[in-house]
This record gives structure tokens, sequence and C-alpha cells, in this order.
């Protein structure tokens, strides 16, 4: 996929070296140290589970400036554990506050929407990275307050495109019974405390 600036392509296990200075930047996750990749292995299992994730249709982009042709980030939109689209937008630190991250995410909303609309499109927000939460506002996302990311069981916030109530739990809450069509086995893994090296892969944003 083109945007204005960007050029999306399947995230590969190839890509796996130019995507490493990006996943392990200590900078890029200081609002989520725990989650930063510490060695190559980490972001090549991360590369290979995003690519085999697209025989599902849709799955996370690396990101590449068409301009020169340099790798940028990573995201876009790829099924959650709860069957929902999981919405990610991690940009290099160097290419901070250009907008990169508003077009990348606008691009998995619009793909996400394409491939299955009667489900929630959620990006995911720690509470205090105020930069994500004002992406996510940008994008004409609704705040539904805090919420169990069943992904890896931590509670954020969700910013959603439609009402999610029936899709994810609240925050000390139980799992809401599946109202909805449920998602396929190979999209839940484990509901509820999932590992997050075996779930459907999320950025965190």
């Amino acid at each position: 996929m083109i945007t204005e600036r960007l050029d999306l392509r399947p995230t590969a296990e190839a890509d796996t070296d130019e995507l490493y200075p990006i996943m392990s930047d200590p900078e890029g996750w200081w609002f989520d140290p725990i989650n930063r990749h510490d060695e190559p292995e980490r972001t090549r299992r991360f590369a290979a589970r995003a690519e085999e994730r697209w025989e599902e249709g849709l799955s996370y982009w690396t990101v590449r400036e068409r301009a020169s042709g340099r790798v940028v980030g990573v995201g876009g939109a790829q099924r959650h554990a709860s069957g929902s689209w999981n919405l990610s937008y991690r940009i290099a630190t160097d290419a901070w506050g250009r907008g990169y991250a508003t077009e990348l995410a606008r691009a998995g909303i619009a793909a996400a929407r394409a491939a299955d609309p009667d489900v929630p499109v959620i990006a995911w927000v720690v509470a205090h990275n105020e930069p994500s939460r004002r992406v996510a506002q940008r994008l004409g996302l609704t705040d539904r307050g805090p919420h169990l990311d069943e992904n890896d069981g931590q509670i954020r916030l969700a910013y959603a495109d439609k009402p999610i109530d029936d899709w994810v739990a609240t925050a000390g809450a139980s799992r809401p019974s599946e109202a909805a069509s449920p998602p396929a086995a190979s999209q839940t893994q484990s509901l509820g405390l999932t590992d997050p090296e075996t779930a459907p892969e999320a950025t965190r944003n």
C-alpha cells in the first residue's frame, strides 16, 4: 500500500535487521520498557509472526519513506485476541514529529474496515503515553476507558472507532460473553492472561 509519503509493505522475517533498531530503541519504549526488544531474535520472531498472519488476510506493514526508501516504522492492523482489530503505529524516534504515525494508522484503519467492517478497530494505549493518545484522537477514535488487553493481560486505554463492550472486558471485570461472532481459534490463542510470545502480535502504543 502506498500513502502520500509512505510505502507500506507486508512485514516479513527478512525485515529483521531493519526493524531491530526501531524495536530496541529505549527512547521509543520509554512508556513500556519491559516490552523493548533486547535482542535481534525477539524482533525476528515478531516479524515472522507478522508475516505468517498475512495468511489471515491482514497483518502489519513495514513502513518505508517513499522519498528515501528507509525503514522508519512498523504497524497497521492485525486481529486482536478478542477478535477485534488491533491498531498499531510504531515509528523510529528520529522520524518523530512528521505525522508518520497518523498516516500509517489511517491506512491501517482503512484496511481493517475493508477486511471486516463489523468489528471495532482498537488502539491499545498506555495511559501515560500522551503522544500516542494524541495520535488516536487525531484519528477520530474515542477513548473507551481502561480495558483488559487480552493479548498480554495488561490494562490499557482502549481508543476505538465503535463501542467495544461486546468485545473486551473493562478493567476489573470478566470478559463479556461472545455476543458477536467469535474469533477463530487461530486468532484467540488462549484468552485472558496470554503469553505475549505466542499471542497475536502487538507492538503496543
